[in-house]
């Protein structure tokens, strides 16, 4: 498994807990992690190390990291009217180049989301990803 297919694995848990109730928290990051990693899947310490950081920093940072996309959406849209694919993918991404120990650079994170986007996004959802998360790289930059 490379590092792309690991942060698909961490999008599909995050996508799956948005589904499950927030109560056992710990419990339901790992099923999640765990129903998530396909079966039969070799996985490699470091890549489930990976996706084990990625999905609960998203998830430690979820208030901030929502915080940062609401001034980007259009007037008279919620967080919680996005698709629950496009605003995992968002979070995620925003995760890896704010809040990662690890953090990526804004080109490859949102490479990699628009990549996310165009597989399980809807019509759209590649450029609707592309926009939030270059606005937001760019606030970063300011704040740098």
């Amino acid at each position: 498994m490379d590092r792309t297919e690991a942060r698909e694995t961490a999008f599909k848990a995050l996508y799956q807990l948005e589904f499950t109730p927030s109560d056992e928290e710990d419990f339901y990051e790992s099923l999640s992690i765990e129903n998530a990693i396909e079966e039969g899947t070799k996985v490699q310490q470091r890549r489930l190390t990976y996706i084990e950081n990625a999905v609960k920093g998203t998830r430690k940072y979820l208030k901030e990291i929502d915080e940062m996309i609401k001034p980007y959406l259009k007037k008279g849209w919620t967080l919680e009217r996005l698709s629950t694919a496009d605003r995992n993918i968002i979070r995620l991404a925003v995760y890896e180049m704010k809040f990662a120990e690890d953090k990526l650079s804004a080109g490859i994170a949102i490479n990699e989301a628009i990549e996310l986007a165009k597989k399980y996004g809807a019509d759209g959802s590649s450029r609707f990803v592309n926009g939030i998360l270059n606005a937001i790289a760019n606030e970063l930059a300011v704040e740098s």
